[in-house]
């Protein structure tokens, strides 16, 4: 029964991803057709598209550093002593949320609020 699970699960997971990849495109394609239909210019696809992308990766590298440095806090802090789960969980969490208000912080005075 565990080697039928250890075959199912990853076939699952990335039929699962496919699928939402698939119904994402094709629903987008299907309301930008609408839109073009009605009327509207297709250049309302590609206007904002980079400076909204770049906020996005703003905030995702940001983040990233900050579970990096959740991950060698957490290690820093089992070496001390603390439990594994507890020192890796509480640290990635905390310094993932203070990546992500720093992200915030730095993408409002990027878009020019004080």
């Amino acid at each position: 029964m565990h080697e039928l699970g250890n075959v199912l699960i990853p076939i699952v997971f990335f039929a699962l991803v496919f699928g939402m990849f698939y119904l994402y495109i094709v629903s987008r394609n299907k309301e930008r057709m609408a839109l073009i239909e009605k009327g509207a210019d297709a250049k309302i696809f590609t206007g904002e598209r980079s400076a909204s992308t770049g906020k996005w990766i703003l905030t995702l590298g940001i983040f990233a550093v900050g579970v990096a440095l959740g991950i060698l806090c957490g290690n820093l802090v089992t070496n001390a002593g603390m439990v594994d789960v507890v020192a890796y969980m509480g640290s990635i969490f905390l310094w993932g949320g203070i990546g992500l208000i720093a992200a915030y912080f730095i993408g409002r005075r990027v878009n020019g609020h004080k």
